[in-house]
Formats: structure tokens, C-alpha cells, sequence
């Protein structure tokens, strides 16, 4: 099959000078590390970790729903402050699954307050129902200074944000558009889409946070960074 796009060039996940390449022409999750296997959204969060905190390695980390490639191998890999956590329904929070991962909600959170320098999300709130929640318990984990750094798909640009489903006191799933899924590394069923974000998204999370957010944008084929939806959001603790 004929490639897309293939070049070379320099991998921020694996660090090391590499092809990137995609036989598919939807880029963001076909446009490949010949080292690592990393795709666009990963090496751009790396990009902006080591140009924004370079020092990231002696930080503090907390990283909810990691993947198992990337950034997030990165990650645990050269930070000894890295915690990860996945959710599972049903399961104590703050204790240890039998899949060996800590159990947290990121609506309801069991970590002290300014607990973390950096919290590190990858495609995660466009899977939240109560996303003001989620913003919150982000800034409350974080210490002064700190900034939640991720990825999610800003789908609507400059239209406003909108829920694709809720969720409602009895726990029944209230879909307000046909159902979408995402993968997910614990839930082989992955996880709904509650919300398509826009631009707007900035002014939500200083709302019901306080952090302040700026979104990066980049597109470098040299850095194997192009694809939909390709941004970069940190918002700060000031």
C-alpha cells in the first residue's frame, strides 16, 4: 500500500532520530514512530513538556489513564516522581485494582491537596460527564506553580463546546447524540465521548478552577507532529 506521508526525523517519545509514517489519511492515529510506535498527539505533549518543563524528570507527576506506548512509557521511565491511576466503577477509591493500578475518579479524587507538580492527561476529558468537577479536582491536587499539561480533541474549534451524553442521578447514561467510543487501555469496551470541545474550553476550565490556559499548537512533519486535532493544552496554578 503507498504511504501517505513518510519522513524522517526526530522523536520526542523515544528521543532518537526516526521515520514517521502513515499508509492511513486520517494522521492522529496512523502516523507512526518506526522506533516507538508513538503517534502525533504523544510526541506534541512531550515537545511541549520538554520545551515549557524541561526539568519534568525531579517533578512531581500524576498521569490518569496512561497508555502503554509514547509518552506515558516516557514518563515512568525517567521520572521517579511519576504516579499513574486508571478508574474502575465499583472499586474503593485510592486503593490498588487486582490489575495493579490505583483506583481514582478524577471527579472525586483521594490524593491531598498540592500533591503534584505536573498532572499529565492524554485524550481523558472528553470522557468526563461532569468535566467541572474534574477541572477542579485537577487544580486542587496541584501545587502553586504546577499545570495540568493534555491532549483532547478540540473537535468544535471555534463553535462552543457541547455534551454528547449525561449522566443521571440513577446512573443512567442520558445520550444526547449517537454514541461514540474511544479505546481505552482497562475497558476493552473503551469509553464514551461525553463532550466535543471547542475552543471554549479555556474559559470553562478558569470557571471551575481558577488555572489559566493556554493552547499550542503545532505542526512540524520533522517532529512527526501533524494530525487532527493536534493541540497541546496547559492550564497553570498560579
Amino acid at each position: 500500500m503507498t504511504k501517505i506521508i513518510k519522513n524522517p526525523g526526530y522523536c520526542y517519545t523515544c528521543d532518537q532520530e526516526v521515520v514517521f509514517s502513515s499508509q492511513q489519511a486520517w494522521l492522529r492515529d496512523w502516523y507512526k514512530c518506526s522506533n516507538c510506535g508513538s503517534i502525533p498527539r504523544e510526541r506534541a505533549l512531550m515537545y511541549v513538556m520538554e520545551k515549557f518543563y524541561p526539568k519534568w524528570k525531579q517533578l512531581s507527576i500524576h498521569e490518569s489513564s496512561p497508555g502503554n506506548r509514547g509518552a506515558s512509557i516516557k514518563l515512568k521511565n525517567n521520572c521517579p516522581g511519576y504516579q499513574t491511576s486508571q478508574y474502575f466503577s465499583g472499586f474503593p477509591l485510592g486503593e490498588i485494582h487486582s490489575s495493579g493500578w490505583r483506583n481514582e475518579d478524577l471527579e472525586n479524587q483521594t490524593f491531598t491537596d498540592e500533591s503534584f507538580d505536573l498532572v499529565v492527561t492524554q485524550d481523558v476529558m472528553e470522557h468526563i460527564f461532569h468535566p467541572e468537577e474534574a477541572f477542579s479536582e485537577i487544580a486542587r491536587t496541584l501545587r502553586p506553580g504546577g499545570a495540568h499539561i493534555f491532549t483532547v480533541p478540540i473537535v468544535n474549534k471555534e463553535r462552543p463546546s457541547h455534551a454528547r451524553a449525561t449522566l443521571e442521578a440513577n446512573g443512567k447514561i442520558n445520550y444526547l447524540e449517537e454514541a461514540q467510543y474511544h479505546g481505552n487501555p482497562v475497558n476493552p469496551k473503551g469509553s464514551l465521548v461525553t463532550r466535543d470541545w471547542g475552543y471554549d474550553i479555556c474559559d470553562f476550565i478558569l470557571k471551575h478552577s481558577g488555572l489559566y490556559t493556554t493552547i499550542v499548537y503545532i505542526d512540524d512533519i520533522s517532529l512527526g507532529i501533524r494530525a487532527e486535532y493536534i493541540e497541546v493544552l496547559i492550564s497553570r496554578k498560579i
